[in-house]
């Protein structure tokens, strides 16, 4: 029997629902956001309920995330890939992806992509997800308002095993190949804690959210700061530094 993402979610939120699934820090900010699986998943339900229900993104569509290579290590764009999992989508970073997606997910530095014909999503990446403010163009939505609008819960459709799901210069993912790695612990609690610095997209994913599904534990992200800095971070956190 294959295992997707949305199976591992599902899965964590019944050892540990209550429990922190990432930490997120900015140090040069001075941030620190902090997700149970829980607030995890009712995020990626709201994120999955707009794709399907109001941008019409379905089971085998790419949907460009230049906020993955903007900020690959932010508790949001985990959430976008997640919901793009769940919904049987796949991300997608190729050269071609502005000109094949009908989607692009981005940070807060829209102008970039004002030009796109494609509908365009724009994330303020401030605390808590208070949104971009005033002025926004009609074309461009405001990813913290939208998702805030959804239902809470996501009844996903049938995903296909096979299907693609993360597609770059170097790699391509099915759903199952991201949820391959050691089974979830069959017991109560986290059972892991580590902190990574985010480095490229895929790295980060793999090594911050999908690492810590598979294990059943948690991660810490830390963004900036010295080796100093994650060592205190990590000490703070009880979470293993490096690999």
């Amino acid at each position: 029997m294959n295992t997707l993402v949305a199976d591992l979610v599902r899965a964590r939120l019944r050892i540990a629902g209550g429990d922190p699934l990432i930490t997120y820090y900015d140090v040069a900010k001075g941030e620190r956001i902090e997700l149970s699986a829980v607030t995890f998943a009712n995020w990626v339900a709201k994120t999955a309920n707009l794709l399907s229900w109001e941008i019409s993104v379905a089971p085998a569509d790419p949907v460009a995330l230049p906020l993955a290579v903007e900020a690959p290590g932010h508790w949001m764009t985990a959430v976008w890939e997640v919901a793009l999992w769940q919904i049987g989508a796949y991300v997608d970073l190729s050269a071609e992806a502005l000109g094949r997606a009908g989607v692009v997910v981005c940070g807060p530095d829209w102008q970039a992509y004002a030009d796109a014909t494609a509908d365009l999503l724009a994330c303020s990446l401030q605390p808590f997800a208070t949104g971009l403010g005033t002025g926004l163009p009609p074309s461009v939505t405001d990813v913290d308002l939208a998702i805030r609008a959804q239902p809470d819960s996501y009844r996903p459709m049938p995903v296909d095993p096979g299907a693609l799901a993360w597609l770059d210069a170097e790699h391509r993912w099915s759903q199952t190949d991201l949820s391959a790695g050691p089974a979830v612990p069959a017991k109560s609690g986290v059972t892991t804690r580590r902190l990574i610095v985010p480095t490229d997209p895929w790295s980060t994913a793999r090594d911050g959210i999908l690492a810590a599904l598979r294990s059943g534990g948690s991660v810490v992200i830390v963004v900036g700061g010295s080796a100093g800095d994650q060592t205190k971070i990590g000490a703070a956190e009880h979470a293993d530094v490096g690999d």
